[in-house]
């Protein structure tokens, strides 16, 4: 992201710019009725195998001055000219190969994901959100909510198009390097400005779940962390997202969250349109032992 923005004193994060706050007023996980799951025909999977959604970030990348504050720009960058929005709800059409032969739409294999990242998927994880980036250096990404069958196989849900990090994504992720970390990370605690739309997993709402300034689009950022899923990557599972708490420390990048889509890239999150940010917040079952498997489509088909 580039153009003029001060970042708030209570500044944090890797992604967020937002205060630590005590989590005694945190929502247990709680039941809900009919959580609503999503499921849909294969013919809806994986923009990363097939097709790809074209947002056309701006490509110069400003200095990012301020460590720890992804998804905040530096303060005196210049705008590149904004791009359009990823649309919500947009879908490709899989390949005929990658097509279930069930009626339930269900497939042995994951599209896309290649047996190291297979391999590493445990055995009692029974919703995969799989994030899958255009390429190593693109900030475009197909999100995917992938949920097991009792007979061990997949069943995908809708393809929507988010983005990710400006510059892309890396295997060595680092404080204000502008890529996305490649990895499986579990997927346990979820928060926001907004009240909790009705999500299983512990929902912290908290007024310091706010950024402004504009994007690297030049596109306005307020709301991008009305709703927000932490990503486990340096972080403490069971804690608010708002939590400072990195046990590999603020080098490594903090801060990584799937949140709302403002229209363009990010710091090092992951993030989608707010319906389908609410849908999968909803859809998420502490049960499941939910994960998400991201990166670019070459590094998850190795």
């Amino acid at each position: 992201m580039s153009g003029s923005h001060r970042a708030k004193p209570r500044s944090r994060a890797d992604e967020p710019a937002v205060a630590a706050r005590p989590r005694g007023h945190r929502r247990k996980a709680k039941k809900k009725r009919g959580g609503r799951t999503l499921m849909g025909s294969t013919a809806l999977l994986l923009a990363a195998v097939s097709g790809w959604f074209t947002v056309g970030p701006g490509r110069s990348a400003p200095e990012v001055t301020a460590a720890g504050m992804p998804d905040l720009p530096a303060a005196d960058a210049a705008s590149p000219a904004p791009a359009a929005a990823a649309q919500a709800g947009q879908r490709t059409e899989p390949p005929a190969a990658d097509r279930s032969d069930r009626s339930d739409g269900s497939v042995l294999a994951i599209p896309g994901l290649g047996p190291k990242f297979t391999a590493q998927i445990p055995a009692d994880t029974r919703q995969l959100v799989v994030a899958t980036g255009k390429g190593k250096d693109a900030s475009e990404t197909g999100v995917t909510l992938w949920t097991r069958t009792v007979d061990n196989r997949w069943k995908p849900g809708a393809a929507w198009a988010g983005h990710n990090a400006y510059k892309g994504w890396t295997t060595d992720h680092r404080q204000g390097d502008l890529r996305s970390p490649i990895g499986l990370y579990a997927l346990t605690d979820a928060g926001g400005r907004k009240a909790d739309p009705g999500s299983r997993l512990p929902y912290d709402q908290d007024k310091a779940f706010v950024i402004d300034g504009d994007g690297f689009n030049g596109e306005p950022l307020a709301g991008s962390f009305d709703y927000v899923v932490a990503i486990n990557y340096n972080r403490v599972p069971g804690t608010s997202p708002l939590s400072t708490k990195y046990p590999e420390g603020v080098g490594k990048g903090t801060g990584i969250w799937l949140h709302v889509d403002h229209g363009g890239p990010t710091h090092g999150c992951v993030s989608l349109p707010e319906a389908q940010m609410v849908e999968l917040i909803k859809a998420l079952d502490p049960a499941a032992k939910p994960m998400i498997v991201m990166g670019d489509a070459a590094s998850l088909a190795a």
